[in-house]
């Protein structure tokens, strides 16, 4: 038996080279996740790492050798491995085929129909695929769906894992906070605010920029006023810089930057002109889970030299897939400070966390219990 290890970045992309270098009649001995650490030690990277081979045939011989089977199989019966070679075989004719025109056992189309449902990016919705596929198949009789969901599980967490979860880490003064216009910016800071007085007994402040919207700033005041905290209204960089003097006694004071339409590379510009706090400032862009990917990730394109550290999203209680969330994060390597899921301040804001974010992602898949 001619045999070759292959590693590629998902079960499809290995099955490509193993049919174009073996044929459709090569089988997989073994498969398995691989990772490998990237610059300076950080950034896993996934991996599959399969062992294929073939039944080689010496020509012009007449007659075929016997396949050397390789030596983990030794103690296995002769009955055994031609079944397990048989199902190998089945496996790589079938694996090869992207998620989209596989054919999945039922036992998985439930879980894959919920991840569809959540938007999740086509690429991680492969990668789950993958791993459930060969799950069931190697595991015909553990079908159950807390099998299939910590698979899911596993797959996610090794693509997020890698990126910063939490909200406020009170290591920087100035709390910067960007976002469109609409997402709920303003009512986000009044709730981190309220936590950072609330739970951690900071002396609070206001900035805001946002000097074109007249209500943004008498809502901006009003929970100013209810948590007993300063305010400052800027025009320009001379009045900023006036605040931030005025503030020297506080531990945190909250920028609320203007809302605009930042497609617009203009507004952008504005705003970098008018905000520099980079040795003291952490920055978070608010983003709103109702809006379309597409629009998000315009937006975030155009904030791209602002130093942002993780991202908030807003409106999670008011959208019924949340695949954007995850789809960003990897995308852009960010990561995730909040979420909110109301309107009260401050109780419907959730500090992130990936085993918290995973639980979200998953809930309320609908499925029948196997009996």
């Amino acid at each position: 038996m001619k045999m070759k290890k292959y590693t590629a970045s998902t079960m499809p992309e290995a099955m490509k080279l193993i049919r174009k270098e073996l044929g459709e009649e090569a089988v997989i001995l073994n498969s398995k996740v691989v990772y490998s650490k990237g610059f300076l030690g950080l950034f896993k990277k996934k991996s599959i790492e399969v062992l294929a081979g073939m039944d080689s045939i010496e020509s012009p011989a007449p007659i075929l050798e016997k396949p050397i089977l390789p030596q983990v199989q030794e103690d296995s019966s002769s009955e055994e491995i031609k079944k397990e070679l048989e199902d190998l075989k089945q496996m790589v004719k079938s694996i090869g085929r992207t998620q989209s025109n596989r054919t999945n056992p039922d036992e998985m189309e439930a879980l894959i129909q919920h991840l569809k449902e959540q938007e999740l990016a086509e690429e991680l919705i492969t990668s789950i695929g993958d791993e459930l596929f060969v799950h069931l198949k190697k595991n015909e009789e553990d079908t159950a769906m807390e099998a299939q969901l910590k698979i899911a599980k596993d797959q996610l967490r090794s693509e997020l894992e890698v990126f910063p979860f939490g909200g406020i880490s009170y290591e920087k003064k100035y709390i910067n906070v960007l976002g469109p216009t609409g997402v709920g910016k303003t009512t986000t800071i009044a709730k981190m605010a309220a936590r950072a007085v609330l739970e951690k007994k900071k002396k609070v402040g206001f900035i805001t920029t946002d000097t074109y919207r007249i209500a943004a700033i008498e809502q901006l005041k009003t929970y100013a006023g209810l948590l007993q905290a300063p305010i400052e209204i800027v025009y320009n960089e001379q009045d900023l810089k006036q605040a931030m003097h005025k503030f020297e006694a506080l531990d945190v004071v909250f920028i609320d930057t203007a809302g605009r339409n930042y497609k617009e590379v203009k507004f952008v510009e504005d705003l970098q002109k008018l905000i520099d706090l980079k040795e003291n400032t952490e920055t978070f862009l608010v983003l709103s889970s109702t809006s379309k990917q597409r629009d998000m990730e315009v937006i975030i394109e155009q904030f791209k030299d602002f130093p942002i550290q993780k991202f908030i999203f807003t409106k999670v209680d008011e959208t019924n897939s949340i695949g954007s969330i995850v789809n960003l994060m990897v995308k852009y390597k960010k990561g995730l400070a909040y979420y909110t899921d109301g309107q009260e301040v401050p109780e419907d804001i959730v500090e992130a966390s990936l085993d918290e974010l995973l639980n979200l992602f998953l809930k309320g898949i609908r499925y029948e219990r196997s009996s």
